[in-house]
């Protein structure tokens, strides 16, 4: 996808566009402080993340060091084993079925449309005429009540598919037809938001954040934002052949957002507290010149930009994540473009330009988005969602309390790492020296000059009159055994604290209650418990924040989407889709056991 064809969901009408002549008086000097705040507050994550990238590349760092008697330097990267199976175990759970794991449903009272309707009937027609009834059928106006109209409108957004029939509000008798509004509406909603979601790729960027956070500790999905894709269609001509007649529509897209370049606000403990957000991007000359076509993005700035030069700077850990140590010069062609989601005071906001400043007082805020790359201002706009919001989702893989950061797979398991590392370093060392013989030779008791190189049939020439042996051949002892035990303990300690049993990822020689089919169903069932938790984070952090900005996005952007009224619920299936192999397993096992009665066998079409 060309990078001009990503555009944010802006109103040209409705966003007030700072004029590009003006100076921005503070403003740069603001996000740039935001963005030294944040940076300066994430460091000790850096730090885990650093340490986390090495085990899953398996390399050690400078700080580790070594005896001079050692002379191995092997690493057992038993981490990535760890990582990629539980990336691999929570993509199967999402992504298994067919169906995207994000389900629309109506709350149990939904406003502005019917729970259900009926086919209407003469006492409802006598109702709608006389609302007020009369005594003794037990619709008597209470004292103090009031009367009103009769509203029809209990179809919400079905009125123009609905409207024409003959419907009331209110469930059905027995055996007479009713159709649920809130519930078709709801549908609806959910039929939209998966098409696009399939349209968009969604799924690919689902999983590179579920392999960010299960290495990282944290995973992070931005948008949606506006997208205008091309779809391919091929119809006829005025001659009846085949032409190519492709059209854009506008689709909602979302984007992966790397923990290294997502700089939030230091204080906060989630994205719903952060008082800002600043993404880092690393972009070239033409993703550069590619925001020009952007909506709202200063030109004049770009091209003083672009005739100034490349700005970007390494950061410290990033020739360890790029792995560009060789290439010295690989960073003199990048910018640095820094994108500020957040608040803006009153004061700030009026030296800007915007309008809204002048009706605010001193202690009001602003919600803007702001792109600065140099000391030069891109873009200053108003917060073009409604209602405003950071369109950033935050997953941690497991909670760390108080902090917007999770932990990962590799950091659970850093003291594991380092201690099998350590025993399999120490095994290999004492096996060299204990695979060959160490020898003890009395110079005294040899005729002087010979060579002491050893091989078979090798004669050596002693002294005469000296008793003795001259040459005598030691075998070191060999520790390795005790050292690859201990290296065992430390895989299954491993195991425990990443609570991924090693039978997940292809474990061989399993013995106990492994070896029956139920055993190994119990096994499989215990180790999916852990996964559980990672996933409810992922329902109630990413799938279900998500789904809300998807309907957020269709009420404000999308034209063609129905029109929901009322509040809907966005009900995350990730957790459900874990209960449900768990049932299919029991059933499968429990089929089996049946099977195995001899009784039963001839009524079991296998």
């Amino acid at each position: 996808m060309s990078e001009d064809n990503f555009l944010q969901p802006e109103d040209d009408t409705a966003i007030p566009v700072v004029n590009p002549e003006e100076n921005f008086p503070g403003l740069y000097g603001y996000v740039k402080a935001k963005f030294e705040e944040a940076e300066n507050g994430r460091y000790i994550y850096e730090q885990r993340w650093l340490q986390a990238y090495k085990n899953f590349r398996g390399v050690y760092d400078s700080t580790t060091t070594y005896r001079d008697s050692e002379r191995s330097r092997v690493f057992v990267r038993i981490t990535k084993t760890k990582v990629l199976a539980a990336y691999g175990q929570i993509v199967d759970i999402l992504f298994a079925n067919k169906k995207f794991p994000l389900v629309v449903q109506h709350t149990p009272v939904p406003e502005g449309i019917a729970e259900f309707a009926h086919m209407e009937t003469p006492l409802d027609q006598m109702q709608q005429e006389d609302p007020y009834g009369f005594a003794g059928d037990g619709r008597e106006m209470l004292p103090g009540a009031l009367g009103a109209e009769p509203s029809n409108n209990f179809l919400g957004g079905l009125q123009g598919e609905y409207g024409q029939l003959p419907l009331a509000e209110g469930p059905a008798k027995m055996g007479e037809p009713q159709i649920n509004p809130a519930q078709i509406a709801a549908l609806n909603m959910e039929k939209v938001i998966h098409d696009q979601l399939l349209d968009t790729n969604a799924v690919n960027v689902f999983r590179n954040a579920i392999f960010e956070a299960s290495l990282l500790g944290t995973g992070i999905v931005k948008g949606p934002f506006n997208f205008y894709k091309r779809v391919h269609q091929w119809g006829r001509n005025e001659d009846g052949e085949r032409e190519y007649q492709p059209y854009e529509k506008v689709v909602p897209r979302i984007e992966m957002v790397s923990a290294w370049d997502f700089h939030p606000d230091p204080s906060a403990t989630s994205i719903d507290d952060c008082e800002y957000v600043i993404e880092r991007h690393r972009m070239n000359r033409q993703q550069l010149r590619a925001l020009i076509k952007r909506p709202h993005f200063i030109a004049e700035a770009i091209e003083e930009c672009l005739a100034k030069g490349p700005n970007y700077e390494d950061k410290y850990y990033e020739d360890t994540i790029r792995e560009d140590e060789t290439e010295p010069y690989v960073s003199e062609s990048r910018y640095e473009v820094l994108e500020y989601w957040g608040v803006l005071d009153s004061k700030l906001a009026k030296d800007a330009g915007f309008e809204e400043a002048d009706m605010m007082s001193e202690f009001d805020e602003l919600q803007v988005n702001i792109w600065v790359c140099g000391n030069m201002i891109l873009r200053c706009v108003l917060n073009p969602f409604t209602p405003a919001r950071i369109p950033y989702q935050v997953f941690p893989y497991e909670v760390n309390p108080y902090q917007l950061w999770g932990v990962g797979v590799a950091e659970n398991m850093e003291d594991a790492q380092k201690l099998m590392n350590g025993h399999v370093r120490m095994a290999i060392d004492n096996l060299a020296l204990a695979g060959n013989l160490v020898f003890d030779v009395d110079e005294a008791s040899l005729v002087p000059g010979q060579n002491m190189d050893i091989f078979p049939g090798k004669i050596f020439r002693r002294q005469s009159g000296v008793t003795g042996t001259a040459i005598n051949g030691l075998k070191f002892p060999n520790t390795a055994g005790e050292n690859l035990q201990m290296y065992q303990i430390s895989r299954q300690l491993a195991d425990e604290e990443t609570g991924i049993p090693s039978i997940i990822h292809g474990q061989t020689g399993v013995s106990g209650t492994g070896r029956t089919a139920a055993g190994l169903s119990m096994l499989m069932g215990s180790a999916g418990l852990s996964m559980k938790t990672v996933v409810k984070n992922i329902d109630d952090m990413l799938l279900k924040p998500l789904g809300e900005a998807y309907f957020q996005w269709n009420m404000q952007f999308n034209d063609d989407a129905p029109d929901i009224i009322g509040d809907l619920e966005i009900k995350p299936r990730g957790v459900a889709a874990v209960m449900q192999k768990e049932v299919r397993s029991q059933r499968l096992t429990t089929l089996l056991q049946t099977v195995a009665n001899p009784m039963l066998a001839p009524f079991v079409k296998i």
